[in-house]
């Protein structure tokens, strides 16, 4: 049976972000901890051992697999920030259009910087992937934030 690798957990997002080895990765991770924690209203958690996590949902996909994930995260990488923010929505595409110097993998935005993008867009990128999930999987998702 598979097991998620990728679980919320007790570990200390302050102790994560302090030991970013990196200043200015260490200043724009806390710089995003606010950002994300005032936009979605979520306390940040982590999961897994790199990814700070606001919100949770659970999925479950026509194959059966299922899960639970945070509604948007980051993650402070060493060679760039990761954002994850839920896909399947044109609006997300239409946000990154003005979002500023980034890229994209199959589900991650990367960032090499804060002062990079534009942060009002972070902002609203956030809302739009809390809102998308939230509709989505509605009675999977937090209720109480």
């Amino acid at each position: 049976m598979y097991e998620q690798k990728m679980k919320e957990n007790d570990r200390d997002v302050i102790a994560f972000i302090e030991d970013i080895d990196n200043t200015k990765k260490r200043e724009d991770a806390y710089k995003l901890l606010e950002i994300f924690t005032e936009t979605t209203g979520y306390p940040a958690k982590m999961w897994g051992t790199t990814i700070i996590g606001f919100g949770s949902y659970h999925y479950k996909y026509a194959s059966g697999h299922e899960g639970d994930a945070p509604l948007v995260g980051f993650s402070p990488r060493r060679a760039k920030h990761s954002l994850y923010f839920a896909t399947g929505d044109e609006r997300r595409e239409e946000l990154l259009s003005d979002f500023g110097k980034h890229t994209t993998g199959k589900a991650c935005v990367y960032i090499n910087k804060l002062a990079d993008i534009n942060e009002d867009v972070l902002k609203a990128l956030i809302r739009q992937s809390v809102d998308f999930l939230q509709e989505k999987y509605p009675s999977e998702t937090e209720e109480d934030a």
